[in-house]
């Protein structure tokens, strides 16, 4: 049975956006995709709402709220997701270990309404 030898340096969540370019580097270096990757990149032009700027953009400014407990990965969910109301907020975050006050749900769907197209 052969034994993988690559070992991860380090794992850090990006968000669909950054696989979207980061798909686009792949294909000027390669010249053409593999089919997973072509996969990939059609549900990304159709689920991606963000281009990379304001996703980066979003992502300081949720960061810069102060959330307690609120990761990279919780922020990159949410913007992979693009909630615009408290409740959705609420259920983006429900199957993580974080809890968010009302006010901070609050406060994080109206950061992500002001990107809604």
């Amino acid at each position: 049975m052969p034994t993988s030898t690559a070992n991860a340096i380090s794992e850090t969540p990006i968000t669909m956006t950054e696989l979207k370019a980061e798909l686009e580097n792949v294909r000027t270096r390669d010249a053409e995709l593999n089919f997973r990757a072509q996969k990939t990149e059609e549900y990304l032009q159709q689920f991606t709402l963000l281009d990379k700027k304001e996703a980066d953009e979003l992502s300081k400014k949720i960061a810069a709220l102060d959330i307690p407990r609120l990761k990279a990965d919780h922020i990159v969910k949410l913007i992979d997701i693009f909630p615009t109301d408290p409740e959705e907020v609420k259920a983006v975050l429900q199957g993580t270990t974080v809890t968010v006050s009302k006010d901070n749900l609050k406060r994080i769907a109206d950061l992500v309404a002001e990107f809604k197209k």
